[in-house]
């Protein structure tokens, strides 16, 4: 073990730690997420505290860097918040669940177009897709899956290709190229590729369907 990062030296008790991200453009920077509400920034390095923000009013289920000193995250409070360590006393809200009290609970960010980020809802199938200079408004919404979605990832390769994973065993993957052109509130309902999991006497086969 290199490093052990531990902000609770003086009690047993402490807010479970939900996620954390590494920051590409520094890395000896990583932030995590916790139901505490908090969201923490380590230097790993020093094995120390960057800083810690209260974060959301609920617990924060996910973070995501966007630079070196701006990173969001996504709480129970069903919102999506950006943060720039230049300015620690204020965030900016770029989304809330158009449901009251719907929690998000994972959040991804475009590191090839940093203007982009998408989110998932709490037991929905849906997968929100944001731009951050319009606040707010979803500039597409991707609706494919059967059952709730679980997870996503932007590719690393491209700035318009982003995987989504659902409770309904399927990876789909999307290309959001007219995203940039298109009005915004778009609905897209066709992935170019869709992969079906398929679990068989302990090992995973994955088939593709047009």
């Amino acid at each position: 073990m290199k490093s052990l990062l531990n902000n609770n030296r003086n009690s047993e008790f402490c807010g479970p730690v939900t996620s954390f991200d590494w920051n590409e453009a520094e890395p000896k920077r990583i932030g995590t997420s916790s139901i505490d509400t908090t969201c923490t920034i380590w230097d790993i390095e020093r094995e120390t505290v960057d800083t810690q923000l209260i974060a959301h009013d609920k617990e924060v289920y996910d973070i995501a860097w966007g630079g070196v000193g701006v990173f969001a995250s996504v709480s129970a409070d069903g919102s999506v918040r950006v943060f720039d360590l230049r300015d620690k006393e204020h965030s900016t809200i770029i989304y809330e669940s158009s449901e009251p009290d719907t929690p998000l609970v994972r959040l991804g960010w475009n590191k090839q177009d940093p203007k982009y980020m998408a989110t998932i809802i709490m037991d929905s199938a849906k997968v929100v897709v944001l731009d951050i200079r319009h606040p707010t408004l979803p500039v597409v919404e991707l609706q494919r899956h059967q059952a709730s979605v679980n997870a996503i990832a932007w590719a690393p390769h491209s700035s318009c290709h982003i995987c989504t994973a659902g409770d309904d065993s399927q990876a789909l993957i999307w290309d959001l190229s007219s995203m940039a052109s298109s009005r915004y509130n778009l609905s897209l309902e066709q992935p170019v590729l869709l992969s079906r999991l398929m679990l068989h006497h302990s090992f995973c086969k994955t088939s593709n369907y047009d």
